[in-house]
């Protein structure tokens, strides 16, 4: 910017990342085989897919169908992709977004198929046509998932990552550094505070990363080679400051975010309003109602009872193998658990414990692991040989289908506790808002490997920022989480 007239769009400099260009140059490049990988297979399976393309059955296609079928379909597929915004770094790796952008592309896609199909008056097979959009969504859908699986690897590794410097107060830059790097998937690297106030008072803090004070931003950001500087805070609060920040870092190419003082609060309750030049930010009420909180009732009775249907020949040969092992207890253990709007029920479980663990309890606390209302050892003394493994497995947990049944937990949900009424106070009360769940958050996140706060965090967003696709994409989650049996003892 030259005495503040900002450069013109063709000589600005960009800083993408590398790793940036190549992920959306991979994914162009993939959108489009998937696309003429769907069109060969419908070609190959359905013979009148050449339909409307010849005059008489059983003519060979001309080399106007096949241009069509693996050119103009995928580069038509890739543009309307583009235009959802599937190739924004903002959403690269970022799998609901992708996911969001890969379906709205996908309804476009078939309108303007339907609609060039109506106007060509062309007597294309309808069953080809479905075929072809349908199976390209769903190969569109497998790769991306693949390709961002090597990037969260990647991103773990320390590479691929967006580098921020974090500007505000120390606590606030603090509490946006404990977020961002929750999770290393996300890919957000702070590499550096940036202090507006109370410099003097940091200087005998320890501190994860580097603190910086009195520099020019763009200066130091190009210094610490990161790409985007995040507004913390209580910083971002005077707008006179934040409108010179965005006009110096006109045509540097380097991002500018603004991070709320609004945390674990999901993209689809905040929306921003601007109103005669003043973005307001509209926070809006957890939806735990409506068609959505119906089809999740529903869908929870159907699957527990199709569930316990399929199982039924496991649970017997569990329960034999339990009783052949431990004849003198019970093949299930219920135990009193606190569960939606503070009902008590009792839970389901293969007992995996000795007769008298209750009672053995007592000597062991002392050695407990985890903090909170949580009690767990690894290597519990009061489990048996037979409960060690159903534990590794997640095979015990799974009479929790009855109390899902029954209507008195969900599939995904906060863990129910072995709680009375009263431990549950201040903000961890909220969790009650739902029926506990047989997997949640807090289960595909680390299950016992978590500290009492992080589980109560989880559990809270979820009732903060539910949805059916949150629903989904847990149980998805647990999949692998059972498999690799993290965090299960």
């Amino acid at each position: 910017m030259t005495n503040g007239v900002p450069r013109s769009a063709f000589f600005r400099s960009d800083r993408t990342s590398t790793w940036a260009w190549w992920y959306s140059a991979s994914l162009v490049v993939l959108d489009f085989l998937s696309v003429a990988l769907a069109s060969f297979a419908v070609i190959s399976w359905f013979p009148k897919a050449v339909a409307g393309f010849v005059e008489r059955s059983g003519q060979p296609a001309p080399l106007w169908f096949f241009v069509v079928a693996y050119a103009i379909l995928p580069f038509g597929w890739v543009l309307v992709l583009w235009g959802h915004g599937a190739y924004d770094r903002r959403y690269l790796g970022v799998g609901s977004d992708e996911s969001k952008r890969v379906l709205r592309a996908f309804w476009t896609a078939v309108a303007v198929v339907s609609f060039t199909v109506m106007s060509t008056k062309t007597d294309a097979s309808r069953m080809s046509v479905g075929a072809v959009l349908i199976l390209a969504l769903m190969l569109l859908l497998i790769s991306r998932g693949l390709v961002r699986r090597v990037l969260y690897t990647l991103r773990k590794r320390g590479r691929c990552v967006q580098r921020m410097l974090l500007v505000g107060a120390l606590p606030e830059t603090l509490e946006v550094h404990t977020v961002v790097t929750r999770n290393p998937e996300a890919g957000l690297s702070p590499v550096g505070l940036y202090l507006t106030e109370g410099y003097g008072a940091a200087r005998g803090v320890e501190t994860p990363v580097p603190v910086y004070a009195n520099r020019d931003l763009v200066e130091l950001v190009r210094e610490l080679g990161a790409d985007t500087i995040a507004v913390c805070g209580s910083a971002g609060s005077d707008s006179a400051d934040l409108r010179r920040l965005a006009w110096q870092l006109e045509g540097t190419g380097i991002d500018l975010v603004v991070a709320p003082q609004l945390t674990d609060i999901a993209g689809p309750r905040v929306h921003i309003r601007p109103v005669e030049g003043l973005p307001l930010l509209h926070v809006e009420e957890p939806t735990l109602s409506g068609v959505g909180w119906v089809a999740k009732n529903l869908m929870d009775r159907i699957a527990a009872f199709l569930g316990l249907l399929i199982l039924a020949p496991l649970f017997g040969l569990i329960a034999l193998f339990i009783k052949i092992k431990e004849p003198n207890g019970p093949v299930f253990f219920r135990q009193r658990r606190l569960g939606h709007q503070s009902r008590m029920f009792g839970m389901w479980k293969f007992r995996t414990m000795y007769v008298d663990a209750e009672n053995r309890l007592a000597t062991l606390v002392d050695q407990n692991e985890t903090d909170g209302l949580l009690f767990k050892i690894k290597d519990d003394p009061r489990v048996t040989p037979v409960g060690r493994w159903l534990r590794k497995t997640s095979m015990d947990e799974l009479p929790q289908l009855i109390n899902i049944l029954v209507g008195e937990m969900s599939l995904v949900g906060p863990r129910p506790l072995p709680a009375e009424d009263g431990d549950f106070l201040g903000d961890v009360r909220r969790r009650l808002l739902v029926r506990p769940g047989l997997t949640g958050l807090w289960q595909v996140s680390g299950r016992s490997d978590m500290s009492w706060d992080d589980a109560v965090r989880l559990d809270l967003y979820y009732v903060d920022n539910w949805s059916l696709l949150l629903d989904l994409r847990t149980l998805w989650r647990t999949i692998g989480v059972v498999l690799a049996r993290r965090g299960a003892y």
